[in-house]
């Protein structure tokens, strides 16, 4: 998730579009992560440790719009600058950014957007133009970036991941959430396996909910008809995502490939099952607690953008999915 390309051109003076936020007069810190879901939940600790640093700084954190309202549940930070990926400038002035965070990655890329913003501070990982810790290939992403702003001077626990609950909590609570989708069919765990968990702890009289997004509905419409369930045990594509939060935050269970449902149950400290396919969980696992990660290492190919599930994660089954879930007292 942190790959990046070549060096980006630095561009003129560009127009700064409506959506982003005017100066409100304190000095500013602008984090870059404009990644996903799962990427922003990584980065709480080392966004609660630069709050704790500069409390009298307005924080901006720069990722894509649709996170905007799990950003609100972030007390770290001030507002969302909508910024989709780096193939753009980022959408604010040259010089206006005092502190400049890179939580995105160490690529060319990444430095070069941040590089033309012109902030008087650069935090980062050591590369050219910049001091910082070095990049370390393989670490826990929670503590990558909780070490990286410590190396900087704001302390972080890589630990402090919790995140606040929305406003109406849960609208099912004790809900078995069954996350179906994943942004890569390296992660999709079968529809059938999926349905048989369904099936079996629904005919113990848990209430099952299938989640995912709008485009992963008819999966999980498969799966709700493979399993024998009705429609309306479907809320893919439904809920917007501080309402998905909130279910998640008084799940009585979530089970989910490595996505960003499984980071939002680390994130609620709600019991989960962790299915695991091409990311090792060394690097994306959850942190301690009632959390089980089910995954082959041997067999692991680690091809992220593949269109096929990958091996450790087919290697999962039916059974030890059950028996985790037994284990957090789901049977």
């Amino acid at each position: 998730m942190t790959s990046e390309g070549t060096v980006p051109t630095i561009a003129p003076q560009h127009q700064v579009p409506a959506s982003t936020p005017p100066p409100d007069g304190r000095p500013e810190l602008l984090a870059l992560r404009a990644l996903k879901l799962g990427d922003l939940l990584v980065a709480v600790p080392a966004l609660k440790g630069l709050r704790r640093a500069f409390p009298e700084y307005r924080i901006l954190y720069a990722a894509q719009e649709w996170l905007r309202p799990v950003v609100g549940l972030i007390d770290a930070i001030d507002d969302l600058l909508p910024t989709h990926g780096l193939d753009d400038p980022l959408p604010i002035q040259r010089g206006r950014i005092d502190i400049a965070v890179n939580l995105h990655g160490n690529g060319a890329e990444s430095r070069g957007r941040l590089e033309e913003i012109d902030a008087n501070r650069r935090m980062g990982h050591c590369s050219p133009g910049w001091e910082g810790p070095a990049w370390r290939d393989g670490a826990l992403e929670r503590e990558r970036w909780a070490s990286l702003v410590s190396w900087h001077g704001a302390p972080a626990d890589p630990l402090d991941c919790r995140i606040r609950v929305p406003s109406g909590g849960s609208p099912a609570p004790d809900a078995v959430v069954v996350h179906v989708g994943a942004a890569y069919g390296s992660r999709l765990w079968p529809v059938e396996r999926f349905a048989e968990v369904a099936r079996s702890l629904a005919a113990s009289g848990h209430r099952i909910l299938f989640t995912g997004s709008e485009k992963e509905r008819p999966r999980a419409l498969a799966v709700a008809d493979a399993a024998g369930l009705a429609e309306d045990t479907v809320a893919a594509g439904t809920l917007p995502l501080d309402e998905f939060a909130g279910l998640i935050s008084g799940a009585a269970l979530v089970i989910s490939a490595d996505t960003g449902a499984a980071h939002l149950a680390s994130a609620y400290a709600r019991p989960s099952v962790v299915l695991f396919g091409p990311a090792p969980p060394s690097e994306w696992g959850p942190p301690p607690g009632p959390h089980t990660v089910l995954t082959d290492p041997s067999v692991r190919v680690g091809e992220t953008f593949s269109p096929t599930p990958d091996p450790a994660l087919l290697a999962v089954t039916v059974d030890q999915v059950l028996a985790a879930a037994a284990d957090h007292g789901v049977e």
